[in-house]
């Protein structure tokens, strides 16, 4: 299917998908209970099926994982792809081989496209390619009726559902399937054996979809470089013999960092050429200087605006954060970004948004997920042939603690605005609500701010946010306005607080796939986590 050719019959291609998935799955205990078989068209979609989370489909889901057959579909799933829900627990997404071959593998190629059409020499050879999310695990675990429950990253394709094309880039790198032993949830000791082998290798690209994967490899190198440097001189890997000592190269990469005083993973793979992750949500604090860690004129592919439930846009070229929305994979709606999310709210079709606002996302597809809020928002770019194009604009959940109905896509642009504004430099950021005793409740930021700021620079910085927070939600300037919240505050964490607060969290078990930017950060353990290592370590100011 070709998806950009697809966009030409946008409509058509929706009424179909509806369809279809409706007769394949009519006599299903969910199509039976929601008149399947009689409905023709989105109009008794929506007045036959409410809007559905993850919640709202456990039961069915949980009877599926213990072995019942043509429950939601009338398919039997070959894995279960796991996500974090928001709660922590891990979700069972059902996955057919219809829904891969009819849903997941068109907008799966498509996603990898602009990377072949415009660098095809980053494939020319498998180790040119580090790909991060890549975490094979030969003994998956399983749900009560057998069945695989591994992330998306971790299922091999080919094997699972007959697709010998679908290796991604990179899977065959001689990291792709580590040549000596380590623990399964030892997570750190992975990446560090995987970028020891990548050091000896001319990568020119790097995917991590999470960005925060990627950023983090600057980072490693530096906190990593004396035992890399040693191994690659003595020809081990991870203290086990592996390959020829290769003191040449020990030797190169020792006099880059005595030249430079730092080591850059330009200095370390100087034919790099592109980053393929997402480049939106609090990555667009830190996209453009991540890039240029990388090298000059790296580019940074947009990976796709899609969930381990299904996708959503695709990016068919060259743009920097949206794609398209994949019309053939899922039918889609749309409730304002700003309206409360009921099992009964009206929703609006693709014809229906429009340029520069957020919307949240509700898919159906055949694979058993009808009318589902994934709980992510996007913003509606522009539109290429009469389709909108999309970019995630963060999590649908909302901070309110004093009726602000604060969403991640307010305090980001917000932040990106104080930032420009000022020309200051913050490369993350979190913020929780504080509320001291006695006094107002007030949002509390923890910024990621290398270099000195003075005074004047932090409370000017201070002003904009809070106002610019006003503008992009009226509720928090009502809020404000009638004393109900207080202004914000900073503290400001040195440039690696972030980082460090990464690999903490993937040290202590947590796959780093699933260890995501997070603005807000109202957990107290999560928050001291972050704000007092930062303090202890590097000395953070408040």
């Amino acid at each position: 299917m070709n998806l950009r050719a697809a966009l030409a019959d946008a409509n058509g291609h929706q009424h179909r998908v509806l369809i279809e998935l409706l007769e394949h799955n009519a006599n299903t205990e969910y199509g039976r209970a929601h008149s399947f078989g009689s409905i023709r068209s989105m109009a008794d979609f929506r007045k036959a099926v409410p809007i559905n989370d993850y919640a709202a489909l456990a039961p069915w889901i949980d009877r599926m994982t213990a072995g019942e057959s043509n429950l939601l579909t009338a398919d039997d799933p070959t894995v279960y792809f796991t996500s974090s829900g928001t709660t922590g627990d891990h979700k069972k997404i059902p996955v057919t081989a219809r829904f891969m071959h009819r849903t997941f593998f068109p907008f799966y190629y498509a996603a990898w496209a602009p990377l072949l059409e415009h660098f095809p020499d980053v494939l020319d050879r498998p180790n040119r390619v580090l790909n991060l999310k890549h975490d094979p695990r030969p003994v998956p675990p399983t749900t009560a009726s057998g069945r695989p429950h591994v992330g998306a990253s971790q299922v091999d394709f080919g094997t699972k559902f007959g697709e010998p094309l679908s290796a991604e880039p990179g899977t065959a790198a001689l990291w792709g399937t580590l040549p000596v032993p380590v623990e399964e949830n030892d997570h750190l000791e992975k990446t560090y054996l995987r970028l020891r082998l990548a050091v000896e290798s001319d990568v020119r690209c790097v995917i991590g979809i999470n960005p925060a994967m990627v950023a983090a490899v600057p980072y490693q190198l530096n906190l990593w470089w004396p035992r890399l440097v040693k191994e690659i001189r003595d020809g081990t890997l991870g203290g086990v013999p592996y390959g020829d000592p290769n003191p040449e190269r020990a030797t190169a990469l020792e006099r880059l960092a005595d030249h430079f005083g730092t080591v850059r993973p330009a200095h370390v793979w100087p034919h790099m050429r592109a980053l393929f992750c997402w480049t939106t949500g609090l990555a667009s604090l830190y996209m453009r200087r991540l890039r240029a860690e990388f090298g000059p004129g790296v580019a940074g592919l947009p990976a796709p605006v899609a969930a381990s439930e299904g996708p959503v846009g695709v990016a068919l070229d060259r743009h920097g954060s949206a794609g398209s929305l994949v019309v053939t994979a899922s039918t889609y709606e749309f409730v304002e970004a700003e309206s409360d999310l009921r099992p009964d709210a009206p929703t609006l079709t693709l014809d229906e948004l429009e340029p520069g606002r957020d919307y949240h996302v509700i898919f159906s597809h055949i694979g058993g997920l009808y009318r589902y809020a994934v709980g992510d928002v996007v913003r509606v770019v522009d539109r290429v042939d009469g389709v909108p194009r999309v970019e995630y604009a963060g999590r649908s959940t909302r901070s309110d603690a004093a009726g602000e109905r604060l969403r991640d896509a307010h305090v980001i642009r917000a932040l990106a605005s104080a930032a420009q504004a000022t020309g200051l430099d913050v490369r993350n950021a979190s913020c929780r609500v504080n509320q001291a005793d006695g006094a107002a409740a007030h949002y509390e930021f923890a910024l990621s701010a290398p270099g000195e700021w003075s005074e004047r620079e932090t409370d000017r910085f201070a002003t904009l946010l809070d106002s610019s927070i006003g503008r992009e939600a009226p509720a928090y300037a009502t809020a404000r306005s009638t004393g109900r919240l207080g202004p914000v505050t900073l503290q400001r964490l040195d440039g690696e607080a972030f980082l460090r607060d990464w690999h903490t969290r993937v040290a202590s078990g947590i796959r780093p796939t699933q260890v995501k930017d997070r603005l807000f950060r109202q957990d107290p353990a999560l928050w001291e986590m972050l704000t007092g290592s930062a303090r202890a370590d590097k000395g953070g100011q408040a």
